[in-house]
């Protein structure tokens, strides 16, 4: 899924454990074993499985248990680029909570992270290449089949209900242990894929919800670690709806912010933030269904145009997209929605989707670890710090909407609180942000910093999630070289380059 260090932080830091909390720990399995074998088939071809050397990693579902059922998860090693490469490889950890690393081959080879060494990319429990897979299309399909009701409706709730409950209904017949797919497990995991591979110490790289999965990692487990890099920070201790509010605050203000610094935007839009404001309130309060055509898709689509959408497009894929933000949000508000419904439907239209998420893994994660540990007030409280003038009506969903709701029909106990616990290490570690990230507060950052003494914070402005993502060739080029710069001379990387990164050009 930045965070202004304020009383949004303060109040999010109390889900955080003691500093130097003890954690007791899934310990390596000495049961797991690595299997050679052929490349795993992800849902897109990728060239890279061509020439990479693959298998998959065998391991207990649940290491508290003598007798569990052992999964399967598929690794795809993407040898360096040059002969001489260095021995300690890059493992990339996903996002999500429930997309698989393999997917993501390309984005890593973009930035070059193989140019010296190796990259291991493993599956995480019940994602694409995972056995069992976890995915749920009755889940995946909601979001189409409810773009003509209200975003926080009622009506979207109970579909999304139905849904959840026949997502649970499928993956218990492939398997008994649902709890079992969360963040401990994982980065368990990681560590006996590194010492089945017979690697001494790698390096780590996540993004997104991975840097959830990494920070645990390197708390739990940090004895084969050389550093860390991290990409659109999620912390452990704050992880969760409260703290997606103060992302989407901090994220969408950004940009208005950016588009009032500059001179021909200011004169263009005004006070873009306060059209937007006033936009959410309205649609909010009266819905509307707008009818638009849709790229790649035949015939017109019905849109309902409501406050909760509103917001939730602004976050993704608005920051997305932030150049065309205050262009789309002043057409709205003169009568012409086609810009913010149609970029809102395009994704939700799109049949590759379907079946690709880890479902089970995102459920595990949210029900097990985030919805527990915040109550709905706290959640409400963040809203209301991030968007004072917002109607409870959306405060109560943000841009996770009905995962209260939703973990009640998963039904799944909650993992121990020492999954919240705060990361402490003297280990290198690079921490990246985007200054328009509305899904992992770019000051999560900062956030994490204060007990990692020997890391470097970046932010790479202009660019929402994920840094190493971004649409923006100027971003994703320093991106990618401060981060083979940190993983070559660690705290000494050169970050210069953000200094060029040019600013938003926004649509005038």
């Amino acid at each position: 899924m930045k965070l202004i260090l304020g009383p949004a932080l303060a109040a999010c830091a109390l889900l955080a454990l003691p500093a130097g909390a003890s954690v007791a720990t899934n310990a390596p399995s000495p049961t797991a074993v690595f299997v050679p074998g052929p490349c795993p088939a992800p849902p897109k071809p990728i060239a890279e499985l061509k020439v990479a050397r693959c298998g998959q990693l065998i391991v207990p579902e649940n290491r508290h248990r003598a007798n569990a059922s052992k999964i399967r998860l598929s690794v795809a090693i993407v040898a360096a680029a040059t002969g001489h490469k260095k021995r300690d490889p890059i493992v990339w950890l996903a996002g999500g909570p429930g997309d698989d690393a393999v997917t993501e081959i390309p984005m890593a080879t973009a930035g070059k992270l193989n140019a010296d060494r190796d990259v291991i990319f493993m599956s995480q429990r019940g994602t694409y290449t995972a056995q069992p897979r976890l995915a749920c299309p009755s889940v995946d399909r909601w979001p189409e089949e409810t773009l003509n009701m209200p975003a926080d409706s009622a009506a979207a709730g109970k579909a999304y209900s139905v849904a959840t409950l026949e997502c649970r209904r499928q993956l218990a017949v492939k398997t008994s242990d649902l709890r079992a797919y969360n963040t401990l497990e994982s980065a368990a995991d990681y560590d006996d894929l590194r010492v089945a591979l017979h690697i001494a110490r790698w390096n780590v790289y996540g993004i997104s919800y991975g840097t959830d999965v990494a920070l645990t990692y390197l708390r739990d487990h940090p004895s084969g670690i050389r550093s860390v890099a991290i990409d659109g920070i999620f912390p452990p201790s704050l992880a969760g709806a409260g703290a997606a509010w103060t992302s989407a605050g901090e994220g969408i203000n950004a940009v208005f912010d950016a588009c009032r610094r500059q001179a021909p935007c200011r004169k263009r839009y005004g006070d873009i933030g306060a059209t937007f404001r006033r936009l959410v309130n309205q649609y909010e309060a009266a819905p509307k269904t707008v009818t638009v055509a849709v790229p790649g898709h035949s015939g017109k689509v019905s849109v309902k145009i409501s406050g909760g959408m509103l917001l939730q497009w602004t976050v993704s894929p608005g920051t997305h997209l932030a150049a065309k933000v205050p262009a789309a949000i002043d057409a709205l508000a003169h009568g012409n929605a086609a810009p913010i419904a149609s970029t809102w439907a395009a994704p939700k239209l799109d049949a590759s989707s379907i079946g690709v998420l880890g479902n089970g893994l995102f459920y595990g994660v949210s029900c097990g670890e985030w919805v527990p540990y915040e109550t709905e007030l706290s959640v409400i409280a963040a809203g209301r710090r991030a968007f004072p003038t917002f109607p409870t009506s959306i405060l109560r969903n943000g841009t996770l909407p009905f995962m209260r709701e939703n973990c009640r029909d998963w039904n799944v106990s909650p993992v121990s609180s020492l999954v919240r616990a705060t990361t402490e290490s003297r280990l290198p570690v690079l921490i990246l942000n985007a200054q328009y990230d509305g899904q992992t507060a770019a000051s999560f950052g900062y956030y994490v910093a204060k007990r990692l003494p020997n890391s470097v914070v970046v932010t790479i402005p202009n660019i929402a999630h994920v840094a190493f993502g971004s649409p923006s060739t100027a971003a994703n080029a320093c991106a990618y070289a401060i981060t083979r710069s940190f993983f070559n001379v660690l705290t000494k990387a050169d970050t210069s380059c953000v200094r060029k990164v040019p600013p938003t050009k926004f649509e005038l």
